[in-house]
């Protein structure tokens, strides 16, 4: 099947009994109800084993998807034309609660959902949930157990479904349909196609399968890895993204297919850590543009520009100004390179059509002078702009595209630290948007919070207690702060002590400090019986460590390597007998540390976690010091779906603290004592599938949701949960060639 026209997945998923417990600990989230996947087999669901090596050539059979509608169907034509809406059935019916023949006993009514206050919290609530909570954690780990075994045994209740698919109406003949790549299919056209489509003489005579063009891709890039033994990483990851990026060029079906089913290989070539590389060296790749430009010079322009864009229907937006590329500084145009990742990670992981994602840069010039004087940057030559001038561009490229497609998701990716919470601030409330450094990185680091409670052997309600010591106040530091003193005010109430030490480069951050941002100062430390004596303002990160013996060492701070020996030995002597260290910033040059450091000076028992991947440490003895990956990649695919398929009028706190407390929940017991804080990335459409579900029905629970194409609000309400996974999955996009057909 065509790029452009593809199959269906559903998609069950349990909401894991340790949500239950969250939800227990704070009265916003509604109580689980059972349901199972067929969305892979069991052991590429939940399987936490690192992937060293691509598997087998051939790629792996489709999921089971849902039948194509009867002729009767309304609006039948989308499934065979990828400008028509979302390439799927146009109105698929509310999918029936499931029952799985395994199970012998029903899980009980639903109760409705629990009254929500402005803090998410109410004090005479919290007072009796904190005397049964030890109770319920125990009921919901032994059901937990039940559930997983049950989700990693049972078999798809109906089996899969054949069907055939649709063909996909084309304006093109000839050399045309080859040089597009979203029609493109190489030597897989068929002898009929290629009579019908002009195409006769154009191609070599044979005729291959998609089979075939997929091991003939994985052949090839076995052949490099194995070429390039012994080079450079940078030169190897580079080599990785050209040979990648051709395919995306010239076949973006096989391209899809090949990333979705190899994604834990490939997410850090088209991700975190190559994308940084490829940004500081795009003027140089630069090939074949992708994207839309809107620069300072656009300004008065942008309204009419946008409708250059050729695709009628754009559902996803990624937006850089390229003045903050992970911990790689000020990159100007070149920084176009982290949109087009990230929403081929929304392509790969949330299902999103290829043909209704846009990444955009914002050109508003570089204060790096470095491309300034280099003769192939491509962005403009001019020092950045600042203040109004710079938001007045921002301004009208918001009212553009809300012009053209009131209905997209915006996401915000790698602004400053002024212009993150500045836009953020200006926009949530206007516009369907969200930062992902701001609110993705915050999700992710509170789920790995939430983890490493539950690794120390402690209740969740202990989370409120944890000590936190910050290394970084960037808008990446302040979003996970933020969002984790919001936790701690759902699960305790009252505004409680404060748990932070937060540093920046000129260290320990103290209500002693002029001039303090007001993001920040929150979280400034004060004076008084609460505070550690001798610590004052300015004290370094060792002397931090040293003093409060935090439970938790968190880095945000771009700059490579200061967790150093000093300091990880400092942690060894923390409170808790299970330390955890997160060293979150990207790319891996710009890690805190690494987890072989971690292991060797903290010892066997630490807990760690990277925004970037590596590889997992042999302690001896049959033991592993598991490297945990704390990417955002975990949560904004399922971030933007459900904001999608809800048809959310914006993104709300809750929302991000409904994926969060999602993705913390799909971690075992048996692995997070293990140190396991999150799942493989092999599994990351399941876990899309089952965080874009709790942010839909936070949507719907915060009368947000305006519908989705034929599902109107009420009938989001009346989903279960089992009910809203399966909806969320059955929209996601599959590559698979279809026939095309010229109209003309």
């Amino acid at each position: 099947m065509h790029a452009g026209c593809a199959k269906q997945i559903p998609l069950y998923g349990f909401e894991s009994s340790f949500i239950l417990a969250l939800r227990n600990s704070s009265p916003r989230l509604a109580p689980d109800t059972a349901c199972t996947s067929r969305a892979a087999p069991p052991s590429r669901v939940r399987s936490s084993a690192p992937t060293t090596h691509l598997p087998p050539p051939g790629p792996r059979s489709p999921p089971a998807h849902p039948p194509i509608p009867r002729r009767g169907d309304r609006d039948l034509h989308s499934l065979s034309c990828p400008h028509r809406g979302y390439p799927h059935r146009a109105a698929t019916p509310l999918p029936r609660p499931f029952k799985n023949p395994n199970l012998s006993h029903e899980l009980g009514p639903r109760r409705p959902p629990p009254h929500r206050t402005a803090l998410g919290t109410d004090p005479g609530r919290a007072a009796c949930r904190l005397i049964s909570r030890a109770a319920m954690w125990r009921s919901a780990a032994r059901r937990s157990s039940q559930i997983r075994r049950l989700l990693s045994s049972s078999a798809s209740p109906t089996g899969p479904l054949a069907t055939v698919p649709g063909p996909c109406i084309v304006q093109k003949r000839g050399n045309d349909i080859l040089n597009d790549p979203w029609y493109n299919k190489d030597t897989a056209f068929p002898l009929t196609e290629r009579d019908r489509l002009g195409l006769r003489g154009l191609l070599p005579p044979r005729v291959m399968s998609f089979e075939q063009q997929y091991e003939r891709f994985i052949n090839s890039y076995r052949s490099l890895e194995k070429n390039t033994r012994g080079e450079p990483d940078s030169i190897v990851a580079l080599a990785k993204w050209r040979i990648l990026n051709r395919l995306h060029d010239r076949n973006e079906t096989l391209y899809f297919r090949v990333l979705i089913d190899n994604i834990k290989d490939f997410a850090p070539i088209i991700y975190t850590p190559t994308v940084g590389l490829v940004c500081e060296n795009y003027s140089g790749l630069f090939r074949r543009p992708r994207g839309m430009y809107f620069t300072a010079k656009d300004k008065g322009e942008m309204m009419s520009m946008i409708y250059n864009w050729p695709q009628e229907k754009v559902d996803m937006i990624v937006v850089t100004d390229g003045s903050r590329i992970l911990g790689l500084g000020d990159l100007g145009v070149q920084g176009i390179g982290i949109p087009i990742g990230k929403l081929d990670l929304y392509v790969a992981a949330a299902g999103i059509n290829p043909q209704k994602i846009l990444p955009v840069m914002l050109d508003v010039g570089t204060n790096n002078e470095k491309l300034l004087e280099d003769n192939l940057y491509l962005g403009l030559r001019q020092p950045r702009l600042e203040g109004e001038e710079y938001m007045a561009i921002v301004d009208e490229f918001m009212e553009a595209v809300h012009a053209r497609w009131p209905k997209a998701v915006v996401q915000f990716e790698d602004f400053q630290m002024k212009w993150a919470f500045e836009t953020l601030e200006r926009y949530r409330n206007r516009f369907c948007m969200f930062n992902d450094d701001v609110q993705g990185t915050a999700g992710v680091a509170l789920a790995g919070l939430l983890g490493a409670v539950r690794a120390q052997g402690r209740h969740l309600h202990d989370f409120p207690n944890q000590k936190i010591v910050v290394a970084g106040a960037g808008s990446a530091g302040i979003g996970v702060l933020s969002m984790a003193k919001q936790e701690m005010l759902r699960m305790k109430s009252g505004e409680g002590h404060n748990q932070f030490w937060v540093l920046d480069k000129d260290g320990l951050i103290t209500k002693d400090r002029k001039d303090l941002d007001p993001a920040v100062a929150r979280f400034a430390r004060g004076h008084g019986p609460d505070e550690i004596p001798d610590l004052h303002e300015g004290a370094s990160l060792v002397e931090v460590v040293r003093k409060v013996k935090p439970h938790v060492l968190l880095g945000l701070s771009g700059v490579g390597g200061i967790f150093n020996e000093e300091v990880l030995r400092a942690m060894k002597e923390s409170d808790s007998p299970r330390p955890a260290i997160f060293a979150m910033s990207n790319p891996t040059t710009k890690a805190e540390c690494t987890p072989d450091d971690v292991f060797k000076h903290v010892g066997e028992n630490a807990i760690f976690a990277s925004g970037s991947p590596f590889s997992n440490v042999s302690l001896g003895n049959g033991k592993t010091g598991y490297a945990n990956q704390a990417n955002n990649m975990y949560l904004f695919p399922g971030i933007g779906l459900g904001a999608l398929l809800s048809g959310a009028r914006h993104i709300s706190d809750d929302m991000l603290q409904a994926a969060a407390e999602c993705l913390a929940s799909y971690i075992t017991d048996d692995e997070i004592q293990k140190g396991i804080l999150f799942p493989s990335v092999s599994s990351i459409r399941h876990i899309t599938a089952r965080v874009g579900a709790a942010v839909v029905r936070a949507a719907v629970a915060e009368d947000l949701a305006e519908g989705y194409r034929t599902v109107d609000p009420k009938d989001l309400a009346s989903m279960s949960e089992s009910q809203t996974v399966d909806y969320v999955a059955r929209n996601m996009w599959y590559p698979v060639y279809s026939p095309l057909v010229n109209n003309k």
